[in-house]
């Protein structure tokens, strides 16, 4: 709203609640403030876990910030938010917007998806050389050597599993995206 209000052409936003769900509702709630959601902000760091995503200024930002402030007077003050049930959780689409809001969960979860790939492996590989300072201290026995390879075959199968559900999520959400028979979802709904 403060954006809005300046005339801002980008916002950079972090998912700060762990929730993606969340986030697609607030990416929700800024594109009838005049934000659209576009993906990926360039400000991010390579591999961040937590990454910024970038909101860009819609043409008629500053009418649709207007007729959502007449529409939603309170929001500002922690009243009903564009879209979304009142109290509690403020953040909880009401039924009639929530396919939108699934539709950008699975943009952003695409998107998000593509920023993690190789950071499990880099940890992975870095953990081999990390474990050789115990077992130098050992003199590289039997007995640490193997709850060494444990522990790392532990964290590998762990990885591959993470990596197994993040490629069922990320397919879930391509399909969603491409309407789940076929017909592709615009980019710009």
């Amino acid at each position: 709203m403060r954006d809005s209000s300046q005339g801002r052409k980008r916002h950079d936003a972090r998912n700060l609640q762990w929730s993606w769900r969340s986030f697609a509702a607030f990416a929700y709630v800024a594109e009838q403030y005049g934000y659209r959601y576009e993906g990926l902000s360039p400000v991010s760091p390579r591999s961040s876990p937590n990454p910024y995503f970038t909101f860009r200024r819609l043409p008629d930002a500053a009418d649709r910030a207007a007729r959502t402030a007449q529409q939603h007077p309170t929001a500002p003050q922690g009243g009903r938010l564009p879209g979304m049930r009142h109290g509690g959780n403020r953040l909880r689409p009401l039924p009639e917007v929530r396919r939108e809001v699934d539709l950008l969960r699975a943009r952003i979860t695409v998107d998000y998806a593509r920023t993690h790939g190789r950071r499990g492996l880099t940890a992975l590989l870095i953990m081999l050389p990390a474990m050789l300072i115990p077992l130098s201290q050992s003199g590289f026995a039997p007995g640490p050597l193997l709850v060494c390879a444990a522990v790392w075959l532990f964290f590998a199968a762990l990885w591959l599993t993470g990596l197994r559900i993040a490629r069922r999520r990320y397919a879930r959400c391509r399909r969603l995206l491409n309407g789940g028979d076929g017909r592709a979802i615009r980019r710009d709904q």
